[in-house]
């Protein structure tokens, strides 16, 4: 298996990081740091593991293609791949997602955000409609 070289931006991102601010911080060139995210190069272990460390995850998580598969981080923490927004703004959970938080139809879910860390689900589970 291959690295999953679109993690690399997606954490970049996720910590508001340029690909200038990756170079730096790694002593490489940002058209090295453009390369490994485009897939056109890799980068040695040296520098996965100081990426792996800058973003605060395991060098696991941050190379392993996690696309279509869930993979349970200890902890309590679950990686359960990736979910598109549809045309309508809605999103499907993984079925690995629904199980583990035993989320069925009609649940109340509260939807929490953070404009730098992200969104989170809550699950309230199926009591009176709180939405009416």
């Amino acid at each position: 298996m291959g690295i999953a070289f679109n993690r690399f931006k997606i954490f970049r991102k996720q910590n508001n990081l340029t690909q200038e601010d990756i170079a730096e911080k790694l002593g490489v060139s940002r058209q090295a740091v453009a390369k490994w995210e485009r897939g056109e190069t890799q980068p040695d272990v040296e520098s996965c593991i100081k990426l792996a460390d800058l973003y605060g995850v395991s060098l696991d998580m941050l190379v392993r293609d996690i696309s279509d598969k869930h993979e349970y981080e200890g902890d309590g923490k679950h990686i359960f791949g990736f979910s598109r927004l549809n045309n309508k703004g809605q999103i499907t959970l993984p079925v690995k997602c629904r199980e583990v938080f035993k989320l069925k139809p009609g649940d109340n879910i509260l939807v929490l955000g953070e404009e730098e860390k992200g969104i989170a689900l809550v699950n309230l589970g199926s009591g009176p409609e709180i939405f009416d």
